[in-house]
């Protein structure tokens, strides 16, 4: 009862008329309902707001966003995760406080909307003690992504021969198998903050092990981003969920996505390098090149985010969780930054201060990256099988017309 409201509220929430409220009841665009000794109907809270948040996206489809898909309005509707008023989301659970609390494996259970808990030691995978070696040595000089992209598709056939595994234990090792082939290490099945900390060598530290937990989480998704919509897209043709995953991450290798790291790495790298007054001219410089071969706003790797104008709070977070008198330089280079550009740092450049801070490899944030940004693939891809649906959008052509004889 405590997420029934009235008529009355439910046409002020959507900010309509009574009977436009009554108009879309009849249209089915709405459901009401009535209890027993009741005389009035009442209408679910949680249907109204999700009504006014697609009225909401039909009013911004104007010519603008029309022109452009580029942040434009949603093309699919999803229960997964949302960007509201500068916040995130995952099924209606802040992420911030996800983030201080939470693993990425109990945060994958609730972006794919499970209960289920279960113990992967008992689940045998065969073959693949003969197999693993045989790829990691086939691929050991590969980067992470282009590692993983390679390997991935080769187990397919592995995970398929497993009997009697559920849906969301398949979810797990998929995402133990990722983890496996970013870091270029036998699959084992720690959690995977202890994981990272362990193949990085970060085993006695427990505030850098909670760091690489907490950036895991932030990264776990943020609804339909260039590589979860590829995601999709390959899920919605019939694909496996293993092959989903390499089209995933082969989105996200590209440098206007995950490879954004790597410039915002060189880039701190560099600002560090010399004193504050080195630093602002480096940072400078960066501007000018971009400024000579772009034409809107001045721009810094890791700097500025469409969805967050006052600032991202993934990377407000994180940054909130490093010892500033220990990593002066990491925040005297962001406020620098935002003083030339006016924009605030995003996750890009968070997830680098982590990397710098805790001394980890170079382009260790693109692998806290991609690894918690599968628990985000898998549920976008399970709730693409569950619909059934092709994606399949029409392009409206704008090219050259074939002639047409008068008449």
């Amino acid at each position: 009862m405590e997420n029934l409201i009235s008529a009355r509220e439910a046409a002020q929430l959507l900010g309509i008329s009574l009977p436009t409220l009554y108009s879309y009841v009849s249209r089915g665009l709405l459901q009401s309902h009535q209890h027993e000794g009741q005389k009035a109907k009442r209408y679910l809270k949680e249907e109204v707001l999700r009504l006014l948040a697609r009225n909401t996206d039909s009013k911004r489809a104007g010519s603008a966003a029309e022109s452009a898909i580029d942040w434009g309005v949603p093309v699919l509707e999803s229960r997964i995760t949302q960007v509201n008023h500068g916040k995130l989301y995952y099924r209606g659970l802040p992420v911030d406080e996800l983030a201080r609390t939470h693993t990425l494996e109990q945060t994958a259970l609730i972006l794919w909307d499970s209960q289920e808990t279960t113990d992967l030691q008992a689940i045998p995978l065969p073959g693949l003690d003969i197999l693993w070696p045989r790829l990691l040595d086939l691929n050991a000089a590969l980067p992470p992504y282009e590692r993983a992209i390679s390997m991935l598709p080769m187990l397919g056939t592995t995970v398929k021969q497993i009997t009697g595994i559920q849906p969301h234990q398949q979810a797990q090792l998929w995402m133990h198998l990722m983890a496996a082939a970013l870091l270029g290490m036998k699959p084992d099945y720690q959690t995977f903050h202890h994981k990272l900390a362990s193949a990085w060598q970060l085993d006695a530290n427990a505030s850098q092990a909670d760091l690489l937990r907490a950036a895991l989480v932030v990264s776990a998704d943020h609804e339909l981003n260039v590589s979860t919509f590829t995601v999709r897209c390959v899920a919605s043709a019939g694909a496996g969920l293993g092959m989903a995953l390499v089209a995933g991450l082969t989105a996200l290798s590209g440098p206007k996505h995950g490879g954004e790291s790597l410039r915002v790495g060189n880039m701190v790298r560099a600002g560090l390098a010399g004193g504050p007054h080195a630093m602002r001219e480096s940072l400078q410089q960066r501007l000018r090149i971009h400024d000579a071969s772009h034409h809107f706003s001045p721009r810094l790797p890791g700097f500025g985010h469409p969805l967050y104008p006052h600032g991202d709070p993934r990377g407000s977070l994180l940054m909130s969780m490093l010892d500033k008198k220990t990593h002066v330089g990491l925040f005297e280079l962001a406020d620098t930054a935002q003083d030339l550009t006016g924009q605030a740092l995003n996750i890009d450049y968070a997830l680098v201060a982590v990397e710098i801070a805790c001394g980890l490899p170079q382009g260790a944030a693109q692998i806290l990256f991609a690894l918690g940004r599968t628990a985000g693939w898998i549920a976008h891809a399970m709730e693409q099988m569950e619909e059934g649906q092709l994606i399949r959008p029409r392009a409206r052509y704008v090219g050259k017309f074939p002639l047409t004889p008068a008449g």
